[in-house]
């Protein structure tokens, strides 16, 4: 079978399928390991496809936005593990912003009863589990995502601008090397960035699957945070610690 052919084949099967293993594709195409190895290297150089532990996945377009539903249901586990180490960085006396998100909604569960801390956040998810855990909560103003329940607009950004912090936990879509931290809508990546500008520290909360990805709107610069992650594959950890801050969790 041709190169071309091999290609054309994967790519079919991740329309069909959106996540496909390495040895699908070895059964499928007859090929060897190593030669759907090197194919899928290929076609993620050429931004066809995501290379994935095991395998690779179809590429999401650059406004796929999943709602609040459908991301809780996903890397449930390995949510809670990066919320519990994030937690470990909130020291007596931090005022923090928690970032709308499901992996920073986790974050909650494990916030310190032994410290006195305030909290500012744009999560309408966020508020009946900061206050049923008695934590000082600030909500910032604007307007309502319906998709995600994020507080975002003119009136957010007023709101964000009255605070500063001295730690904030943000949630991304995208993780990418040169094009840095990303997510689809425009309104919330302004409000994400400028949390950041606004605090000490900065921590990215995101599972392996945010690795790689682009969404349509930046955040901030790879450098400008630390990611804190599930991430199993050796050599993706490797090619991001080499040029930003980050911490290992395991689930």
């Amino acid at each position: 079978m041709l190169t071309e052919e091999r290609h054309q084949m994967i790519l079919d099967l991740l329309k069909e399928k959106e996540i496909v293993k390495i040895q699908e594709l070895v059964e499928a195409t007859n090929a060897s390991e190593s030669t759907i190895r090197r194919d899928l290297t290929q076609l993620e150089k050429a931004k066809f496809l995501k290379r994935v532990h095991g395998g690779a996945t179809k590429l999401k377009g650059k406004l796929s936005e999943p709602d609040v539903k459908e991301k809780s249901l996903k890397n449930i586990e390995a949510k809670k593990a990066i919320a519990k180490f994030a937690a470990e960085m909130i020291e007596d006396e931090d005022c923090i912003y928690i970032d709308a998100g499901t992996t920073t909604l986790q974050l909650i569960d494990y916030l310190p009863n032994d410290k006195e801390i305030v909290v500012v956040t744009n999560g309408l998810t966020h508020i009946e589990p900061l206050l049923t855990r008695g934590i000082k909560t600030y909500l910032l103003g604007g307007y309502v995502k319906p998709r995600t329940g994020a507080l975002i607009g003119r009136g957010a950004m007023s709101s964000i601008e009255q605070y500063r912090f001295d730690k904030c936990f943000l949630g991304v879509n995208g993780i990418h090397k040169e094009l840095g931290f990303t997510t689809p809508d425009p309104d919330e990546a302004f409000i994400k960035s400028k949390a950041l500008q606004l605090s000490r520290e900065g921590f990215v909360l995101a599972d392996e699957s945010k690795f790689n990805e682009i969404s349509f709107s930046k955040i901030a610069n790879i450098q400008e945070a630390t990611i804190i992650t599930n991430q199993s594959d050796q050599d993706v950890i490797a090619e991001y610690a080499a040029i930003t801050d980050m911490k290992v969790v395991g689930t």
